[in-house]
């Protein structure tokens, strides 16, 4: 079965009316894994993107009504979160709709959320002093996120059993077959193997609470304020809110955020310099975080590989990460821990900005 909800504009148009009471003047799709996104236009002009997740996931109502919470509460302490709105029939933020996308009728949740102003940091790639306001930003919103109450927070628990926690990197070696023989196959191997032998005694040592799991550089929105430089103006996307290890967070962001910058090897110190004014890692997060970083590469060039051949109309989103995350996987292994680690923790005793 097809998890990957695939409406029609007319299909997306006529269910906004239904459940929202909103008559849609303008809709375009938006770039997403293996959910569905819709920008909208409503006849006072007002911008509200339409998210569709696929049937996998739209099981998990608990899940995804902590998630839709998360993003009310980061809302309301500042954080530039989407909230959701409610819908004109029964009042909830969130709605299961039977849709049939040509594959049989599946259950898919269908939420209304607030539109956020900005250019992904994949399309405008920052400045060295974007970037540490980044690491600051996204240690920030792990800090608020500590203050989150909900009975059903123990749900984010399961997340982390899957395939894209950074503690389970082991789970990529069922799909290394799909490299097929592509020689970046054997550095992945390489990593794999020393992921288990250097980092894995050690994640019991490391801190831990609720992480957006997926800081990503089309997750994170930024407008210009003048000089080359940007603000924060959005997070998106809490899919993979989960309880999990804060180096896991700031792994995952310096490895994306490496892809699309023209200097990419300068990335990992300024992100680490600003998520250090808030979060200070200990040892053991300062010595596993080099191979966190090269695990998150693996872990997307491998899974986007395969699903590519699940979903090909989204074939060039889901290979996003190829070309890039390729050479800079490569090119961090041939330079060795010690190298990189030297560069990115001395950038951030040298590095100064206006705060």
């Amino acid at each position: 079965m097809e998890k990957r909800p695939t409406l029609t504009p007319q299909q997306a148009t006529e269910l906004t009316l239904q459940l929202y009471g909103v008559t849609i003047t303008e809709i375009s799709t938006l770039p997403s894994y293996i959910d569905q996104n819709f920008l909208i236009v409503d006849t006072e002009g007002t911008n509200y993107v339409l998210k569709i997740m696929n049937s996998d996931d739209s099981k998990n109502a608990t899940q995804l009504e902590v998630q839709t919470f998360a993003m009310s509460f980061l809302h309301q302490h500042g954080v530039p979160a989407q909230t959701a709105l409610p819908t004109t029939t029964t009042g909830k933020l969130m709605s299961m709709e039977e849709i049939d996308c040509g594959h049989g009728a599946q259950t898919y949740c269908v939420r209304l959320m607030t539109y956020l102003p900005g250019k992904t940091l994949a399309e405008s790639p920052g400045t060295v002093e974007d970037l540490y306001h980044v690491g600051r930003f996204i240690a920030s919103m792990d800090k608020t996120l500590q203050q989150l109450e909900s009975p059903n927070l123990d749900v984010l628990n399961y997340n982390c059993d899957r395939q894209w926690s950074l503690s389970n990197i082991h789970l990529i070696e069922r799909y290394l077959s799909m490299m097929d023989g592509d020689p970046l196959q054997e550095v992945i191997q390489a990593v794999i193997e020393k992921f288990k032998s250097h980092v894995q005694p050690k994640i019991s040592c490391f801190q831990k609470g609720i992480i957006h799991g997926d800081t990503n550089d089309t997750n994170i929105l930024v407008t210009p304020v003048g000089n080359g430089h940007h603000k924060l103006s959005g997070v998106l996307d809490f899919s993979f809110l989960m309880k999990d290890c804060y180096v896991f967070e700031l792994a995952i962001t310096i490895a994306y955020m490496m892809l699309e910058n023209p200097s990419p090897l300068d990335v990992g110190g300024a992100i680490l310099r600003g998520w250090e004014s808030i979060m200070i890692l200990n040892d053991d997060e300062r010595e596993c975080l080099y191979l966190l970083v090269l695990g998150r590469l693996c872990q997307s060039l491998v899974y986007g590989r395969y699903n590519s051949t699940k979903y090909p109309d989204n074939k060039k989103y889901l290979l996003s990460t190829a070309n890039k995350g390729t050479q800079i996987l490569t090119k961090l292994w041939e330079m060795g821990g010690k190298e990189v680690e030297r560069k990115w923790f001395t950038e951030v005793s040298t590095f100064s900005v206006n705060e």
